[in-house]
């Protein structure tokens, strides 16, 4: 019951429990994230016709953007690479879906933009945690002594 609470509960912002929180929340809204952009990998030819174009650059190039803040992005955010710049499409690619896309429907069409938006954002604030490739990196920089 105990490693259940420190779990939930963490004392420490740094502490296991915290990290394995951050890895979990990664990895399940990663996954989640990349779905749509497998999705709209795999009907590429489909939807570069009729994607929509709010950014006025083109269909294909608004669809590509989209996949690359869905699918290559979530990569880097699972593992904890480059984790900051990687939330920084895919928190983009949910305000324009959001706001922009879904801007005058009701709610309930917006609600999923807007979930993924606001985890995006805490994550982004939180931080990977230790067990991430960016932590990884930085011990390993640190005990070289170059950091």
């Amino acid at each position: 019951m105990r490693t259940i609470l420190n779990f939930l509960f963490p004392v420490k912002p740094d502490a296991k429990g915290y990290s394995l929180l951050l890895l979990s929340f990664r990895i399940l809204f990663g996954i989640l994230l990349m779905i749509h952009g497998v999705q709209k990998l795999s009907h590429f030819g489909e939807l570069s016709g009729v994607f929509p174009d709010p950014l006025g650059v083109g269909s294909s190039v608004s669809l590509g953007l989209a996949i690359f803040g869905e699918l290559a992005c979530s990569i880097g955010f699972i593992f904890g690479a480059f984790y900051r710049l990687a939330l920084i499409p895919m928190i983009f690619t949910m305000i324009v879906a959001f706001f922009i896309i879904h801007g005058g429907d009701p709610f309930g069409s917006k609600e999923l933009p807007f979930v993924y938006m606001i985890v995006f954002i805490i994550m982004y604030i939180t931080g990977p945690g230790k067990y991430s490739l960016d932590a990884f990196i930085a011990r390993a920089i640190r005990e070289k002594g170059e950091y």
